[in-house]
């Protein structure tokens, strides 16, 4: 017996793909950086320190003395012994006015007038203390500062960004296809 068929026969149907990949560029230049830094200020007040050394005095003691004061002590010295003499020679003047008084006023005086006088002396080169004056003064030192902050100044450069975006293609590569046969 004999039974009708059907034959089919099927071709699926078929895609194709092709991608294209996207592209990403970025370039970025370096920043421009320019930094100046100024000087610092520097200011200096300086009042400078001052020793003085007076030694008249201890010269003076060794007899080390100036010819000024040399000359000033023995006008004086002098003066004073002008006065001495004065006063020495109105005494005796006054001791031989009263000579009825009684007494030998002519020996006295010879007597005193014909003595050596006696003389001090003591070590005349060694100067006294104190003998040396020291002034110091130390001065003073004022510094000022003045700081200058940097100067910086930055460039900055903008990237450069290039992008290719991707593709995709989507072709049929086969179509379905359905055939249909019978047979008796």
């Amino acid at each position: 017996m004999n039974i009708p068929q059907i034959r089919l026969e099927s071709t699926p149907a078929k895609i194709e793909m092709s991608t294209q990949k996207s592209m990403l560029e970025i370039d970025q230049k370096s920043a421009e950086l320019s930094i100046e830094q100024p000087a610092a200020e520097m200011e200096i007040d300086r009042k400078p320190s001052m020793l003085s050394i007076d030694q008249t005095k201890a010269r003076e003691d060794m007899d080390l003395k100036h010819i000024s004061k040399r000359i000033e002590e023995a006008a004086q010295l002098g003066y004073e012994d002008w006065l001495n003499g004065i006063g020495r020679v109105s005494q005796d003047g006054d001791e031989l006015m009263m000579i009825e008084n009684g007494g030998n006023p002519i020996a006295e005086q010879a007597k005193r007038n014909g003595e050596s006088p006696t003389y001090e002396f003591n070590i005349g080169w060694i100067p006294s203390a104190g003998g040396v004056q020291i002034n110091y003064d130390p001065g003073k030192l004022n510094i000022k500062w003045k700081v200058n902050k940097p100067i910086i100044e930055v460039k900055t450069n903008v990237p450069t960004v290039q992008y290719t975006a991707g593709k995709v293609n989507i072709n049929m590569k086969q179509y379905a296809s359905l055939r249909i046969d019978f047979e008796i």
